[in-house]
């Protein structure tokens, strides 16, 4: 059996934790917030290429023999207003157009180990109404790619209730509240350059025992769910601009006693595309016409 893990924060109280010397962490957290709202604002229009490699590993780490699947995606993030009327909260839509190099069949789809069509955006806990939700503080000084940054970490401030669910032989584990993780802020624009998050300790649950396999494990361990996301400038023409978007992400999940209990998953974000959101009324020459383009 396979597993997927996604970690979600609860809601909290903030409480910024700042040494002598150190930068304003209220002030730096007002400015990645003001970054991560204004790219949120930026991707809704853009478009790329997703390619995603999972890679069974061997228990010293290496690659282990066999399959290698790669999924190809178009990606966007949506960032629409809340059903509910509260704040709006940016989602990953995913549209897959490959399967190890072919058209997609229908039992493609939603595998256990892929990634969901829908999925939380990284970034999002760096919104305003997000950042209560974590313990932030400044860790000192970095560099990432030549850009002098200011590295913070962060945990979540309230461990929630674990979920566990089953769908067939897949298994998908929420473990609100169980994550920490360390950001790379760009000194000069407030941007951010890398995101690292892992849990803060092992989670066991029970296999029921329909799932069960003769004289099989009675329970799974969640060892490991480490992933890191890089950030790159992706220049774009007509009109000229240039942003700050996901480059790659690397994930480690080790899951004792499940189907593939160790794997590597990587994502890589190519072709960047802008597309058009709105019209433009445009006025013909000589004409009060108007025409919608």
């Amino acid at each position: 059996m396979a597993a997927t893990i996604s970690t979600i924060a609860v809601a909290g109280v903030a409480l910024a934790q700042q040494k002598p010397g150190q930068p304003d962490l209220d002030a730096l957290l007002a400015r990645v917030a003001d970054r991560v709202e204004h790219y949120f604002a930026r991707a809704q229009s853009i478009v790329c290429q997703e390619t995603v490699r999972l890679q069974p590993l061997r228990h010293d780490f290496g690659a282990a023999d066999g399959h290698v699947r790669q999924l190809v995606y178009e990606l966007r993030v949506a960032w629409d207003a809340a059903e509910d009327g509260g704040a709006p909260e940016p989602k990953v839509q995913r549209e897959l157009l490959t399967v190890d190099g072919r058209p997609p069949r229908e039992n493609d789809r939603d595998a256990c180990m892929d990634p969901k069509s829908i999925s939380p955006e990284p970034l999002a806990m760096l919104l305003p109404n997000n950042q209560p939700e974590y313990v932030f503080s400044v860790h000192g000084d970095g560099k990432i790619d030549g850009h002098p940054s200011i590295v913070l970490d962060y945990k979540s401030r309230v461990v929630g209730r674990a979920n566990v669910a089953w769908k067939g032989d897949c298994v998908s584990i929420d473990l609100p509240g169980r994550t920490r993780g360390r950001l790379w802020i760009d000194q000069a624009s407030g941007d951010v350059l890398r995101y690292d998050e892992g849990l803060t300790g092992m989670f066991e649950f029970d296999v029921p025992r329909s799932k069960q396999i003769f004289n099989g494990p009675q329970s799974m361990i969640v060892e490991r769910a480490d992933s890191s996301i890089r950030y790159k400038p992706v220049a774009f023409h007509d009109p000229e601009e240039t942003v700050l978007l996901p480059e790659s992400i690397q994930s480690l999940q080790v899951i004792r006693n499940s189907g593939a209990p160790q794997m590597r998953i990587t994502q890589t974000f190519t072709n960047y595309r802008r597309f058009l959101t709105g019209g433009r009324i445009i006025k013909e020459p000589g004409s009060e016409a108007a025409s919608r383009r």
